[in-house]
């Protein structure tokens, strides 16, 4: 499996986004800043939780289901997005992020984050 391919970045990245997500619920990367190995700076809150593993789990299954054409439709479509997001996110203060959808983006961990991801999905 090439992970520049649609069909890698889905497996890969929908593998990692279930984890997070469920990390994220745990207890080990939010859902608050106190319950974040890296504190404030970087937490995801339950609303990026359910974004991250709803959006893996769609992914993985997308990685199996779909035709190639189309997976290399919605790489691209994550791709868009996960740079817009990222950039979005870069208004926020440093100090507090910025709400996105219900979601708290901190700048600059989870700017980098959205625009590297959304990167790898347009290679």
């Amino acid at each position: 499996m090439h992970i520049l391919t649609p069909k890698g970045f889905l497996k890969v990245g929908g593998a990692v986004l279930v984890l997070v997500g469920i990390l994220g619920f745990v207890g080990v990367l939010g859902p608050s800043p106190e319950r974040s190995i890296f504190g404030a700076p970087w937490y995801f809150d339950n609303a990026e939780n359910w974004a991250h593993l709803v959006l893996g789990i769609v992914g993985l299954a997308a990685a199996f289901l779909l035709a190639a054409s189309y997976q290399k439709m919605l790489v691209a479509t994550l791709g868009v997005v996960g740079v817009l997001v990222g950039l979005y996110s870069l208004f926020g203060p440093v100090t507090e992020g910025v709400s996105f959808l219900g979601a708290q983006l901190q700048n600059p961990l989870d700017t980098l984050l959205h625009i590297v991801v959304g990167g790898w999905a347009l290679l």
